[in-house]
């Protein structure tokens, strides 16, 4: 093993220097070994000419290749996935996925009997394989360019194994394999590109036969539903020539998109909330095995409460399938601002500005299917706002492609990145320009203070943690302008006592209207954040002193930055029965995750395991904000209690300044004598404590006193 990474660095693209820019045969390559081509060989390249044997020119085809990998050591187990082969002009750029693959299986009770496990055919074109057996990426070094006179190549890539647990991926270093042209066993397509070798480890070590068949023009596939309410607009393209198929074909992506649901029920009006989103995803998706097909679900509807224009939901996965980045949301009711910036839409509904708003569609997939945002150009990854603002009239102005190097990562980005279901979203990239490695610090010129709530809370209650971002340099930097778990720049890492490291980041991002500010001399931004549950389950799963470690992320004149802070905070031992009981629900239920993210009550498990909190007197003031908002807000036809969640709250609830702001906001329009009838004067005491200058929670606080 040579090294870690969070992702493996992208693979370059293998450019034949002394071509002629201008020769128009895109398809043809030529070997690594500088082949030399006599006149009349190069003059065959350019025409319809057979060449006689032995003298015939080879070459790879652009697409996707069925790839076999059968280790010498273990008949029994072989290693199947894709190599993606893109040419692009006289350039190439490869790069492989490899699953583990039993060669046989028993059948099912009450026979029992070992059979052969059959591999997919290559028929079919691009195979599909289950997440879990996911195994290796291969990052291609060296392989066929353009045309060969050879009946071989050498083909060099470092494969990097990948650890499920972590998300991390370890380099085996570099192998190889010398591929010889052979003729296509059945089942492949007429006339397939298909080569076999023998596999070389580091240390010149065979590993067994490797394979790869031609199998598809296409380097990737994939299904989108689209699920509407009525009066919501189906986003077919830009009206323009501009459709769905005509974004992903440039990326080399066979996406089948289609409409399912096209009278989805308004749970509770026009406008829904993340739980009612994430509610009608779960309920009105078709059924699909994510093993079997790469599915993502876009969700048309009139308004949504946390964003104007779109959101990417389920960002994490914690649903109780463990499905992250498959869940999009775009608003068609949104009325665009009536000013300048916004051209020749402006003042128009969402849904009738057809360019824009098809723009977010894709904008909102890009990001379940992995991808940032990306200011580089007017490309999918950048906001529609931003783009808006930018020189030209809008939507003229609107690139309609993604940006070379969001391109590139479609293409080839390891699967668990990009499929549906593996890697969450908020990873760093693991390749130029935008990874922790290349990010700048700039911890100095800007300070992160990170401050607990408390200095100890009891096991099983959440952390409440303010981060405040202080420019101490003498000239304005622009930063993010939100440090919210909900925006998109947000991550960090609890080192327990045991030095064990848990990562936590955003499981909802109201992405397509993240902006950037500028921060003068001297100023500050703050947020809070409440920590309980990470990719890694239960942030702060024992007793002892934990140190919490926040690092924002963002992109500055196109160079990756960011700035980190830390603190610690002490959890203490289980005070009783009915204290452990709650704890062991607190700590062990995913879906307490959801429930604290965006509430709702279709979340059954998790709202157990919340009320199982709320019955314990230790617990009780550290959930009791989490179950007021629950119990205020609205979800379906069950109408949001405002009275009812200030009774929640009890007379001293643990409650950041983020959070007495929304229950201020649960509160208002409410009938005043009913929320004073609720709440004690303990509770105004305590909300006028965490208004911290805020005047609608400290104007709650004396109407309720």
């Amino acid at each position: 093993m040579v090294g870690r990474s969070e992702v493996p660095v992208l693979p370059e693209e293998f450019l034949i220097d002394d071509a002629d820019p201008a020769d128009d045969m895109p398809r043809f390559e030529r070997a690594t070994s500088n082949v030399n081509l006599s006149a009349a060989a190069a003059s065959a390249t350019r025409f319809p000419v057979a060449v006689a044997q032995p003298w015939r020119l080879r070459s790879l085809k652009h697409g996707a290749y069925f790839l076999q990998w059968q280790p010498k050591s273990s008949p029994f187990t072989r290693y199947n996935g894709t190599m993606r082969i893109e040419r692009h002009g006289t350039a190439t750029t490869a790069s492989g996925d490899l699953y583990s693959h039993n060669a046989f299986t028993f059948t099912s009770w009450p026979s029992f009997r070992l059979v052969p496990n059959p591999d997919p055919s290559p028929s079919a074109g691009i195979p599909i394989f289950s997440r879990s057996r996911y195994k290796y990426y291969l990052r291609v070094t060296q392989i066929l360019q353009w045309l060969t006179l050879s009946n071989s190549f050498t083909l060099q890539f470092e494969r990097y194994a990948f650890d499920s647990t972590t998300n991390n991926w370890t380099n085996d270093g570099l192998h190889s394999a010398v591929m010889t042209f052979k003729s296509a066993p059945a089942g492949y397509p007429s006339g397939a590109t298909y080569l076999e070798g023998t596999l070389m480890s580091p240390a010149n070590v065979d590993l067994g036969t490797i394979r790869m068949g031609w199998v598809s023009d296409y380097l990737r596939k994939a299904t989108i539903e689209i699920d509407r309410v009525s009066q919501s607009d189906y986003p077919a393209g830009n009206g323009a020539g501009e459709t769905w198929s005509t974004v992903f074909d440039a990326v080399d992506w066979d996406v089948n998109v289609y409409q399912s649901d096209t009278n989805l029920t308004e749970p509770s009006g026009e406008s829904w909330s993340d739980a009612e989103m994430h509610s009608a995803m779960l309920a009105r998706r078709d059924s699909a095995n994510l093993d079997s097909e790469w599915r993502y679900h876009l969700l048309c509807v009139r308004r949504l409460d946390s964003t104007s224009r779109g959101i990417m939901y389920d960002a994490y996965g914690g649903d109780s399938n463990n499905i992250p980045r498959e869940g999009a949301g775009i608003s068609s009711h949104w009325v665009i601002p009536s000013t300048s910036q916004w051209g020749t839409v402006q003042g128009m509904q969402f849904g009738d500005a057809t360019g824009p708003y098809f723009r977010t569609a894709v904008h909102e997939l890009g990001h379940a299917l992995g991808l940032y945002h990306n200011t580089a150009d007017n490309g999918f990854m950048n906001t529609t706002g931003t783009i808006a603002a930018s020189p030209g009239t809008f939507p003229a102005n609107i690139q309609w492609s993604f940006n070379a190097a969001d391109a590139k990562r479609l293409r080839h980005m390891p699967d668990p990145w990009v499929r549906p279901g593996m890697i969450p979203f908020g990873s760093a990239y693991g390749s130029a320009p935008i990874s922790d490695e290349d990010a700048l610090d700039l911890n100095g010129p800007l300070g992160l203070r990170v401050e607990p709530l408390l200095d100890s809370v009891p096991i099983g209650a959440p952390v409440r943690v303010k981060v405040t971002l202080t420019n101490h340099s003498d000239s304005p930097i622009e930063v993010p302008d939100s440090l919210s778990l909900k925006s998109e720049h947000v991550s960090g890492r609890i080192v327990d006592p045991a030095a064990t490291v848990r990562s936590f980041r955003s499981i909802m991002k109201c992405i397509e209207e993240h902006q950037h500010e500028v921060l003068k001399p001297g100023a500050s931004i703050s947020s809070d954040m409440t920590l309980l549950r990470g990719r890694d389950g239960a942030l702060f799963p024992a007793p002892g002193l934990h140190k919490i470690i926040v690092d924002v992320s963002w992109e500055m004149n196109g160079m990756a930055v960011r700035v980190s802070g830390e603190d610690s905070v002490m959890v203490t031992h289980v005070e009783d029965e009915a204290h452990a009981v709650a704890a062991k629900a607190a700590l062990t239920e995913p879906d307490l995750l959801l429930t604290l993210a965006i509430g709702g009550d279709h979340l059954e498990e998790g709202n157990r395991a919340l009320d199982k909190a709320m019955d314990s007197p230790v617990l009780s003031p550290h959930f009791a904000v989490l179950k007021a908002k629950q119990v205020g807000r609205r979800f379906g036809k069950r109408k949001g209690n405002a009275a009812e969640a200030m009774k929640v709250l009890g007379d001293a609830p643990v409650i950041s300044s983020s959070e007495a702001r929304r229950i201020a906001e649960l509160a208002k329009g409410a009938d005043k004598a009913a929320l004073k009838k609720s709440c004690s004067k303990a509770l105004a005491s305590t909300l006028k404590t965490a208004a911290n200058g805020d005047r609608m929670v400290a104007a709650l606080a004396d109407s309720v006193g």
